[in-house]
């Protein structure tokens, strides 16, 4: 730790929670302890409809993760943080994560650049480059000190229910009124802090609580707890509630404090997309100094979205968060609000000085943000007056639109008041004239392939709204060698691309496929320069195994091979960066057992396992340390375990073998039928979400095994594992009930297996060989 900034650790320890659960409200303690004397606070949300089972486990795990968010602004500060409750090592692993990153850019947004709240030697910090800016020693305690196990949940939600998280902003309004045309069940739902920033929102609450149904509103006195730590840290200024400013003095992680509250209202209304108001310029890196960072706005970010949806999928919450205004500018998500939605835009109040008049909410007129917004509808020809502005504050705004300027991305504000001058609403300086240029790009869809590429939102949902923005817009543009070329949104190949985190379409090909080589994670697609680079970074393979066999009259030959290098793929494109490489297919299984049935191809147990032996020697060579064997078909799994053993014990890596095991537990209750274990349910209803044109659904029919000792049965606990030609046992080669599948159950299995699997390799990522033989405290 550097010395220039121990001196930012002025409080000893912050301990939260435990939670105390009551069914519509979370309680949880904020303690400060600073020079031996304790100071508590605490933190309360409050629903109007009861979500929480106070004795269940799963119902304190998502409490203790509600209540820890407001905590991961504190780690620059802090010596000690202790949390307090349940908190699984997915849960650890993201708090971690994101205090890492929310001290890193503290130290640059909040300290190393201009921040009126600050006083003495902190306002004057150096920039100083580390590895890691946290400064707190993280804890994490269970209530009961035993081992933290917390069971995993699987939320069965639905992609055609959406949560627009909601305010009184143009983003929100503009998400709701685009999602609610598209015909989704639509759940707008509020975060109402207890303090003055509940102005904003109070107008369009109003409005949407009077005439939409799935309103909701979760209370929360989160800023009160921003308030009581910035009282206990000395260098922010004793007033600061005084000082007028737009910015917040120490948190740049807000976001997340009302995206956690609104989870358990998802869970319980199976909700299972999760919409936030982003537009294109909230996704950036920048450096500062030599230090890398998100500008401050990580939390409004692809990549934040990106973040939390990886860790909702780890937990099996079924939960996709995202927005779907990244390629619009700040302009054009105004001039698309206000002339596609114009009763939504009147309840417009972006600013957070507001003030209450005739039981009516309007903004100051004055602050940085009204500007902006006056200047912008003046800009389009929407009249300002419309969302509760006069024509006094519109005059004002406007002369400060050109003496103070506006917040925006650079090439904005100069479209900004390109427009402006142009229409004669504002007095430029002739110098400034002489200045002005146009930046059309600002007022056309930017498709970027970090910012805002296609695929980042489902696919259901592409055509409906770029269709939207273009009668608005009129051209879509798309980034290419940092130039903008015309681009055809609703004819381009990567409108039907496969979204990430839904698993309901074969992913043909993998994520931004104009990126170079260098940043695959397909094994094969690979130079062998690219690949010598790439190993230097990732020690982590997944080797998909499968089978060409018989599959009943109404499925393909290949559905073990396609099924292994699908879930593979899917699971490496899931996973965050680095992705562990994904290796070809071996296609071929040991399948003697179904023989009698023409299009078998088998291989014997002793080929297999000494090609998959051969395989993992090679890759420890070159520097795999990790390999986990992905088995599409149940009877590989003793060649494949003898061949794990053997790469074991002669090259010393980590291999394990996936026959389903990680998520076969949390399968009991999808599958009804008894000892389906071949063509029958389950694989008819995984083929039918990812191949439906493969399937011949009316030539499935179902053959229920059933034997002389219970023994035998393959679904019985009790079980013991044999072997038999197929044939003897069904004639039609299937053993199960295909005519129940379904491609709902299909989803929801691929959802399954892919987030146990993603989970399972985010683990071994981050642990060396050691920490895999023993967890090291």
């Amino acid at each position: 730790m550097n010395n220039t900034l121990k001196q930012l650790l002025v409080i000893d320890q912050l301990e939260i929670g435990p939670v105390k659960l009551e069914p519509n409200r979370l309680i949880s303690p904020y303690t400060v302890t600073q020079t031996g004397k304790k100071d508590t606070i605490e933190l309360i949300y409050k629903y109007e409809e009861a979500v929480f089972d106070p004795e269940d486990e799963a119902s304190v795990n998502l409490a203790s993760m509600i209540a820890s968010q407001v905590a991961i602004n504190y780690g620059l500060v802090c010596k000690k943080i202790i949390f307090n409750g349940l908190y699984d090592s997915t849960d650890q692993r993201l708090i971690k994560d994101m205090m890492e990153n929310t001290a890193r850019e503290i130290y640059v947004k909040k300290f190393l650049e201009h921040n009126p709240f600050l006083t003495g030697s902190a306002a004057e910090l150096p920039a100083i480059k580390m590895k890691s800016y946290l400064q707190s020693e993280l804890i994490f305690k269970s209530v009961d000190e035993e081992p933290v196990n917390t069971k995993w949940e699987y939320w069965g939600t639905s992609s055609e229910k959406i949560c627009v998280l909601s305010s009184g902003g143009k983003d929100s309004l503009l998400s709701y009124g685009l999602i609610n045309d598209l015909g989704f069940e639509t759940h707008p739902i509020f975060i109402n802090e207890s303090g003055r920033h509940w102005l904003t929102a109070l107008n369009a609450y109003k409005y949407f609580q009077k005439n939409i149904n799935n309103t909701a509103r979760v209370w929360v006195n989160s800023d009160r707890v921003f308030s009581f730590m910035l009282r206990h840290i000395p260098f922010i200024r004793n007033n600061f509630a005084d000082i007028r400013s737009d910015e917040y003095p120490i948190r740049l992680w807000t976001v997340a404090v009302f995206l956690f509250g609104v989870l358990p209202l998802l869970k319980k209304r199976s909700v299972g997309r999760l919409i936030i108001g982003d537009e294109y310029d909230t996704t950036e890196r920048k450096t500062f100094k030599g230090i890398t960072h998100y500008n401050g706005l990580y939390d409004q970010s692809r990549y934040f979205d990106d973040a939390l949806s990886r860790y909702y999928l780890r937990k099996g919450w079924a939960v996709a968060q995202f927005s779907i205004l990244r390629p619009l500018s700040e302009i054009l998500i105004e001039s698309i609000l206000a002339k596609e939605y114009p009763e939504l835009q009147k309840n417009q109040v972006s600013c957070h000085s507001a003030h209450t008049k005739k039981n009516w909410v309007y903004p100051c007129g004055k602050c940085e943000k009204c500007r902006r917004i006056v200047g912008m509808l003046t800009a389009i020809g929407v009249s300002p007056l419309n969302c509760g502005y006069n024509k006094t504050q519109i005059d004002q705004s406007l002369k400060d639109v050109v003496a103070k300027g506006v917040s925006q991305e650079e090439e904005g504000v100069k479209q900004l008041l390109y427009m402006l001058h142009n229409q004669n609403k504002i007095d430029l300086p002739a110098e400034r004239v002489s200045q002005l240029k146009s930046y059309p790009e600002i007022l056309k869809l930017r498709y970027h392939n970090e910012r805002s590429p296609i695929n980042s939102i489902p696919s259901d949902l592409r055509k409906g709204l770029y269709t939207i923005f273009l009668k608005h817009c009129e051209e879509a543009l798309k980034n290419s060698d940092r130039k903008w070329e015309k681009f055809d949104p609703l004819s381009n190949e990567s409108l039907s691309e496969p979204y990430k985190f839904e698993f309901t379409s074969v992913h043909s090909k993998r994520e931004n496929p104009e990126s170079s080589s260098a940043d695959n994670y397909i094994w094969a697609e690979l130079t062998w320069p690219e690949a010598q680079k790439k190993l230097k970074k990732v020690d982590i393979a997944l080797l998909p195994v499968g089978a060409i066999e018989q599959h009943g009259p109404h499925l393909p030959l290949d559905i073990d091979a396609f099924d292994a290098e699908y879930l593979a793929k899917r699971v490496a494109e899931t996973c965050s960066e680095p992705k562990p490489f994904v290796l070809p297919l071996i296609p071929y299984g040991v399948s003697y057992h179904h023989d009698d049935f023409m299009g078998t191809i088998s291989v014997s147990n002793e080929i297999l396992s000494k090609l998959v032996y051969e395989i993992g020697i090679n890759l420890a060579r070159q520097g795999i340390k990790k390999l986990i064997i992905i088995n599409g078909h149940g009877d590989n799994a003793p060649s494949l375990s003898f061949a794990a053993q053997m790469i074991n014990r002669d090259a010393k890596i980590f291999v394990a073998v996936d026959t389903g095991e990680t998520s076969d537990v949390d399968m009991e209750n999808i599958s009804t039928t008894p000892n389906d274990v071949h063509a029958g349910e389950i694989e008819t209803s995984t083929t039918l979400a990812v191949r439906p044109h493969l399937v011949k659904m009316d030539k499935a029919k179902k053959t229920i095994l059933k034997f002389s000792s219970r023994y035998l049965n393959f679904s019985s606990l009790r079980g013991v594992p044999w072997y038999a030609r197929t044939k003897k046992i069904s004639e039609s080669g299937v053993m199960g009930d295909p005519t129940k599948a379904s491609i709902k159950k299909g989803e929801r299995i691929w959802e399954i297996m892919i987030a146990h699997l993603v989970a399972f390799v985010e683990d071994l990522k981050s642990m060396s060989l050691d920490e895999i033989h023993q967890k090291k405290y």
